[in-house]
């Protein structure tokens, strides 16, 4: 009996019950969209089964993601998972997109405030807090992706040096995000310029090599084993499945959360801009935390760097795709001067954490620096809304947005200076895995100093 429990297909079984009160009742109320709380589902129990399916899920895509890398690079695999795993924040941002060019302003507002609250998200809990867990856990077994400094806070996560395509990529969006908001809106030019800059990421990535299989245990392991058909198979079904559990059922666990909030008080807006993020990254995270604590520290930061790259431009590309058809027309999806505000503190934030990375390693001290920065932005707007009248908080919060963005800016500056050799590796690397993906051959890979 001990021996059944332990099989993989035992975990993958424990997996899929998991999700089934979720799948019974979006059958019950008749597919997508039809799920609503508050009005025909209790919030809490919307949270408890959506959150309980979306936990399954991210196992079951974490698994398919390991079971591909025998086949395609790992860069590509890790690039699909990162896709599927945020694609509820893609249908969230899609509906605000769609009801602005049906006329609704404030949609487009809401449209934006989302997508930079998941952006900033994905890194102010995101990233540090992924690096702090990974340190904590080093502690107390083994993670070869951590190392020991001497002094306080000073242990790091080292990151794998073939990241280094995604940080340039995710370096060019950033810069080109600080222009976005002087045109009034995301219009038809950022939609070429973001979404070309992904479908050039992808083309690199797709044509590189299979990397040489690391060790993996477990149902990744099991699937591993099969033959090249079943793995696909598996690969393809997982995808599938985790997928559509995931797409289907953060909505509503973020809509319950949203009814509870408001239960307690939590101004709607907020909620919009920061809770219903939260709910829709869940899955990143969860998976990420999944592959940390199996000792694949790299490759759970390798997603999330590649889920910041296709937020920051496949998201932020299709907004302007999704409201000209709505619109009718192609045209430019309008926001006021406090949501340019937050897509100015976005791309400072994210400028920052590169610089972070540049040197391919995150101390404990900076993840620090990346959460207290995040958290104390969130926290000072919040008690901001909640205590003057809405005119004069806009205007204040607007003051604690220019604010921090220029602490992010002058931090990264200060970061990109002191690393300058880091950065030409890294400007190096990207050159080398690029021209190596174009012509079909091995990259070479730049010496590198610590």
């Amino acid at each position: 009996m001990a021996s059944r429990l332990r099989h993989p297909l035992f975990a993958v079984a424990a997996t899929l019950v998991v999700t089934l009160p979720w799948v019974g009742t979006f059958v019950s109320y008749g597919g997508y969209g039809t799920v609503h709380p508050g009005d025909n589902i209790a919030p809490a129990l919307a949270v408890l089964i959506g959150g309980l399916a979306i936990l399954g899920a991210s196992f079951l895509l974490a698994w398919a993601a390991e079971t591909a890398e025998k086949d395609v690079p790992r860069a590509f695999a890790i690039a699909v998972l990162a896709v599927l795993a945020v694609a509820p924040e893609y249908a969230v941002d899609a509906l605000y997109a769609w009801q602005a060019g049906a006329g609704s302003d404030q949609a487009a507002n809401l449209a934006v405030a989302n997508m930079t609250g998941a952006n900033r998200i994905l890194i102010g809990l995101g990233w540090s807090g992924i690096a702090l867990f990974s340190i904590y856990r080093a502690m107390r077994a083994s993670d070869p992706a951590v190392e020991d400094r001497s002094g306080p806070l000073a242990n790091v996560v080292t990151l794998d040096r073939d990241i280094s395509l995604e940080i340039t990529f995710l370096l060019a969006a950033t810069a080109f995000a600080f222009f976005v908001p002087l045109n009034g809106g995301i219009g038809p030019f950022d939609t070429l310029v973001l979404v070309g800059m992904y479908l050039v990421y992808l083309l690199v990535i797709v044509r590189g090599d299979v990397d040489e299989a690391e060790e993996h245990v477990g149902v990744p392991a099991y699937f591993q084993q099969l033959s090249r058909a079943g793995r696909v198979a598996a690969v393809l079904v997982g995808f599938a499945f985790s997928g559509a559990i995931i797409f289907t059922a953060v909505h509503p666990f973020a809509e319950g959360l949203e009814q509870l909030g408001i239960q307690y008080g939590v101004p709607e807006f907020f909620m919009i801009q920061w809770l219903a993020p939260l709910a829709s990254e869940s899955p990143e995270l969860i998976v990420v935390a999944y592959l940390v604590n199996k000792a694949r520290t790299t490759a759970g930061f390798n997603a999330l760097i590649s889920s910041k790259l296709n937020q920051w431009t496949l998201l932020v590309g299709t907004l302007a795709v999704v409201y000209s058809i709505s619109a009718g027309a192609v045209g430019t999806l309008p926001f006021d001067s406090k949501q340019a505000a937050e897509i100015w503190i976005t791309a400072a934030q994210s400028l920052f954490a590169i610089a972070v990375l540049s040197n391919f390693e995150i101390s404990a001290r900076e993840a620090l620096s990346i959460l207290g920065l995040f958290a104390t932005q969130v926290l000072v707007e919040f008690y901001v809304i909640q205590t003057y009248a809405e005119a004069t908080a806009t205007e204040l919060s607007m003051l604690v947005l220019y604010g921090y963005t220029a602490v992010y800016l002058f931090l990264a500056i200060a970061l990109f200076v002191r690393r300058r050799d880091s950065v030409v590796d890294l400007l190096n690397r990207t050159v080398s895995t690029t021209h190596a993906a174009v012509n079909g051959g091995e990259a070479t890979r730049p010496e590198h100093s610590d």
